[in-house]
C-alpha cells in the first residue's frame, strides 16, 4: 500500500515541477508587457518610449527636401519662376549656411535673370512661413543687354550684371539713398561685388511705365536696382546674411559655380 501511494506521489511531483517551471518561463514576459503597457500611458516617465514611427521636426533630417515644398505649396510656377532654379537656390543657399556664410536661411532672394526685364522676376521668400513676400521688377546691368541680360561680368566697371550667389549685408545711406551691400561669394563669378560697389537700391527707372515705352525697364551700372516704393521695405526684408541668388539663364555659370558643383 506504502509502494502504490509513493509511485502516484512520484506522478504528482513531475507535474508540479512542469508547472512551475512553465509559470517562471512566463512571467519575465508577462512583466514586460505590463511595464510596457505602464511607459506607454504614462509619458513623464524618463525611459525611452517609442509607440509609433511619428515624422522628426522640421529640417531636422533633411532641411532641403522640406523646403523644396515651398516650392508646389506657392504655385510658384504660376508666378513665372521655375522648378530647377528655385531647386538650385535652395540648395545652394543649405551649402552657404553649412559652410557658415549665409547666417539666415528662411530668407530667399531669387533674381531669375533668363526672364526679360519686362517681367517681375525677384522673388522674396520666407521658406518657413510658406510666404512670397515680394515678387516685383528687377534692373541688369546695361552692357549685360536690354530686355535680357545675356552678357556678364566679374570686372569693375563694366557695367554688367554678374550671376551667382550673393550673401546680403548691411544697409547705407548712399548716392542711391538707403542701399544695401552684397557679397558675391563665387570666385571669378561675383566676388568683386564688393569693389565693385554692386549694392541694391531703389531707382526710379526701374518702373513699368518705360516696360510700355519701351518694352524693358531701365538698365544699372551692375547693381539688381528695385522699384524706388519698395527700396526700404526689400532692405530692411533681406538685410544682414541672407541669401541673394542670381540666375542668368548661361550653361557656362552651371559648370562653373562652386556652389553649385
Amino acid at each position: 500500500m506504502k509502494l502504490k501511494r509513493m509511485n502516484k506521489n512520484r506522478q504528482k511531483y513531475p507535474l508540479f515541477f512542469n508547472s512551475v517551471f512553465l509559470l517562471l518561463l512566463h512571467l519575465p514576459f508577462v512583466f514586460a508587457k505590463s511595464v510596457g503597457h505602464k511607459l506607454k500611458n504614462n509619458p513623464s516617465n524618463n525611459q525611452p518610449v517609442i509607440i509609433s514611427s511619428a515624422p522628426l521636426p522640421e529640417n531636422s533630417v533633411n532641411p532641403i527636401a522640406t523646403r523644396l515644398n515651398v516650392f508646389d505649396s506657392l504655385h510658384l510656377n504660376l508666378n513665372g519662376l521655375s522648378k530647377n532654379i528655385f531647386e538650385m537656390a535652395v540648395k545652394g543657399m543649405q551649402k552657404l549656411k553649412e559652410a557658415g556664410i549665409v547666417l539666415t536661411d528662411n530668407i530667399i532672394s531669387i533674381a531669375d535673370f533668363s526672364q526679360p526685364s519686362s517681367s517681375k522676376r525677384l522673388y522674396i521668400i520666407d521658406l518657413n512661413s510658406y510666404s512670397l513676400l515680394f515678387q516685383t521688377y528687377v534692373a541688369h546691368g546695361q552692357k549685360s543687354g536690354k530686355e535680357y541680360a545675356e552678357k556678364y561680368s566679374n570686372l569693375s566697371n563694366s557695367f554688367k550684371s554678374s550671376p551667382g550667389f550673393y550673401v546680403t549685408m548691411n544697409p547705407y545711406m548712399g548716392n542711391n539713398g538707403f542701399s544695401l551691400k552684397i557679397n558675391g561669394v563665387e570666385k571669378g563669378i561675383n566676388n568683386n561685388a564688393l569693389s565693385r560697389d554692386i549694392v541694391i537700391h531703389g531707382a526710379d527707372y526701374v518702373n513699368e511705365t518705360l516696360i510700355q515705352e519701351q518694352g524693358y525697364i531701365g538698365r544699372s551700372q551692375g547693381c539688381p536696382a528695385v522699384p524706388k516704393q519698395l527700396n526700404r521695405s526689400i532692405i530692411e526684408t533681406i538685410k544682414n546674411g541672407t541669401c541673394l541668388f542670381i540666375f542668368p539663364g548661361q550653361s557656362s555659370y552651371l559648370q562653373k559655380s562652386v556652389v553649385l558643383n
